[in-house]
């Protein structure tokens, strides 16, 4: 059996970011959200790290590192670069970084107050283009960045994807059988738009394709 080793540290869980890379984080104090609770009830939370790995050439990379009060959220891919979410708990902070071409490092791309959000609760990066969302708790979704929006979802509705002027969100229902919809909405204002009947996938290509359900 040939197997091949990565020197990862603690990361025990990979998760494909793009046709060759692959990301993952330690999650030393839980998701974001977790992490940010944690913060608040002890004055200070485990950072985690957050490193990228090449299968082509088995190479892992490091382009930033969270310092105390700091947790990475889930990255994306956009154009060919690498966004990195950053809560910083102690200065009151949400970066969004973008790393190096090759991973050799990442600046501040933006930066906000994290009193844009009443929590870290499903605050998330999302593509195309990039965007930063917050889905929470209390059914209400939140466009926090570049620009604003604030609406009421259902308790069924989960956010996908946004596709330019579109956001788009994934609807289930039991009755009796389980049977998923897609619900189109305007960005960032949440207009409903159109429901169609079925669950939107997307290949690895980039295409969308409805599973329709009719």
């Amino acid at each position: 059996m040939d197997i091949k080793s990565i020197k990862t540290g603690k990361v025990n869980y990979l998760e494909k970011l793009d046709a060759d890379l692959y990301w993952g984080t330690d999650f030393a104090g839980g998701d974001l959200y977790e992490a940010e609770e944690v913060y608040k009830m002890q004055g200070h939370a485990n950072s985690n790290r957050l490193i990228f790995v090449s299968m082509k050439d088995s190479k892992v990379f490091e382009p930033a590192t969270a310092g105390p009060g700091q947790y990475f959220g889930r990255p994306v891919a956009f154009e060919g670069r690498i966004y990195l979410l950053l809560a910083d708990f102690a200065d009151r902070k949400i970066n969004i970084l973008v790393c190096a071409e090759d991973l050799s490092g990442a600046t501040v791309h933006a930066s906000l107050s994290l009193d844009a959000v009443p929590d870290c609760y499903n605050l998330m990066l999302d593509t195309a283009p990039l965007t930063l969302v917050r889905q929470g708790a209390e059914n209400k979704f939140q466009v926090v960045w570049p620009e604003k929006g604030e609406f009421e979802i259902a308790p069924a509705e989960s956010f996908d994807f946004r596709d330019q002027d579109t956001l788009v969100f994934s609807k289930w229902f039991e009755d009796p059988d389980y049977r998923e919809v897609t619900i189109l909405r305007k960005y960032p204002s949440g207009e409903f738009i159109e429901e169609l009947p079925g669950p939107v996938m997307t290949s690895e290509d980039g295409q969308r394709w409805l599973l329709s359900q009719e």
